[in-house]
């Protein structure tokens, strides 16, 4: 969905290679801040010869590259000769592939539910026992990640098929820092703290937020970003699972609510820019211009790591422009929960070169290369946070490693009429002013119809 390929997933043609030379990025031994032990043990317990392994997933472009400089460690420390094939169809051609008997030995997959229905037919290789207990133990809200990647097979029996790699933040408000200090203001530590501040700022005559929902065709998208991360901050993750996959329905009082906390700063005049009526028709893109007007037109705006392209050209980041984890309550017993997305690695063809694949994921220096570069962030704990490339990226690693839950993006996990459709929409009709529980109503009665 939109709100995935807005992170990267998304390119626009069909490449497969290697690398020409398996050059490394990063000379091993060099640099203190990437752990080389970890290279150097797997490097020591690995021969894969004259083996090859195919990986198919979504990465074109840079990304592609970026993977590649990781693979690269992979084929030098193993002997394997690695072949990617990387495609914005991805997604389409990855199910042609397994029914058809020509599947890769590894797939990666930027949607769970894709994941979860090929293994539903089994097109997927359950991972091992000891790899689950290793992603609950090394991976920070590891439970979360287990269950991210756990499905039914095709006998109805729930197992773990799948291993996060590479991911994606969304719990984050951004804002000038020089507007802050100008007006006082300090970073809010909890929901209650910044409730107060929107309030203080209306207070002092300022405009605490821009909004903006439209993306022509997938307008309504960044509501859910909202309504999802509320329902982590009102809600228990449990009760948040159950309502991705329906089983307490949309309008149940949960999910009302958690519009309602949206609705609490989206359709009020005072605290958005432009007013409540504007939420609706400014496009996403431009919300955030209101952050660098002088005087500034709003002093906050929640969206995903992804939005810093859509800043004025040269804004550098933790200077210009900072941003913070959008706080939980105070007052609820939930954690710090994170939302986000990311991508998810599954065996579709067995072999030794797979498996051992899935046992380099487990290496800080597979995450390290890539890290130190840009792109990528991980829960990963064993991961030196030193290797980011710059302190924005260390400090969202940083959210990821103090989140207590991580929940998968919720509608990229409903079925596309509803994610993709009418939770968009709806989300507009709520900012347009309609009740939250009709609108609930209504997206509950799309689901209904597709039963």
């Amino acid at each position: 969905m939109l709100k995935t390929l807005m992170l990267g997933v998304a390119a626009a043609a069909l490449a497969v290679g290697g690398l020409q030379a398996a050059e490394l990025k990063f000379k091993p031994g060099e640099d203190a801040k990437f752990n080389w032990k970890s290279y150097e043990d797997f490097k020591g317990a690995v021969d894969l010869s004259g083996e090859t392994l195919t990986i198919s997933g979504p990465w074109l472009g840079a990304d592609k590259d970026l993977f590649m400089s990781v693979i690269a460690y992979f084929e030098e420390a193993t002997g394997a000769k690695v072949e990617y094939a990387g495609s914005d169809s991805f997604e389409q051609q990855i199910v042609i592939d397994t029914g058809a008997g020509s599947a890769p030995n590894i797939a990666v997959f930027p949607q769970p539910g894709l994941a979860a229905d090929l293994a539903s037919k089994g097109f997927l290789v359950p991972l091992s026992s000891e790899t689950e207990e290793w992603m609950k133990e090394n991976y920070a809200a590891g439970q979360s990640w287990v269950d991210l990647g756990s499905y039914k097979d095709k006998d109805g029996a729930k197992k773990f098929f799948a291993f996060s790699f590479k991911e994606d933040l969304k719990s984050l408000v951004w804002y000038i820092p020089e507007n802050f200090e100008d007006g006082g203001y300090e970073v809010p530590e909890t929901m209650e703290d910044l409730k107060a501040l929107t309030e203080q700022i209306v207070a002092d005559g300022g405009t605490p937020w821009c909004i903006g929902l439209g993306s022509g065709g997938a307008t309504g998208w960044p509501a859910t970003d909202w309504v999802e991360d509320m329902m982590l901050r009102t809600a228990s993750p449990e009760t948040y699972d159950k309502w991705v996959t329906n089983e307490i329905p949309f309008d149940d009082p949960a999910v009302v609510t958690a519009i309602e906390e949206f609705g609490w700063f989206a359709r009020n005049d005072k605290f958005v820019d432009g007013g409540a009526g504007a939420v609706a028709t400014t496009d996403f893109r431009d919300s955030p211009k209101g952050l660098f007007a002088s005087p500034p037109k709003c002093y906050m705006h929640k969206m995903a790591s992804f939005i810093p392209s859509f800043f004025p050209e040269g804004t550098e980041l933790g200077v210009d422009a900072d941003f913070f984890y959008f706080p939980a309550y105070a007052g609820k017993d939930l954690g710090k929960p994170v939302l986000g997305a990311g991508t998810l690695f599954g065996i579709t063809k067995d072999s030794k070169a797979a498996e051992a694949f899935i046992d380099f994921l487990k290496t800080p220096i597979a995450h390290e290369v890539w890290m130190a570069q840009s792109g990528l962030l991980t829960a990963l704990k064993t991961a030196n946070l030193d290797a980011y490339a710059n302190d924005t990226l260390r400090k969202q690693g940083q959210i990821l490693l103090n989140a207590t839950t991580f929940r998968f993006d919720g509608s990229d996990l409903m079925p596309g009429k509803i994610g993709a459709g009418s939770f968009w929409t709806g989300m507009v009709d709520y900012a347009g002013g309609k009740d939250a529980k009709a609108v609930a109503t209504d997206i509950q009665k799309t689901w209904d119809a597709l039963k």
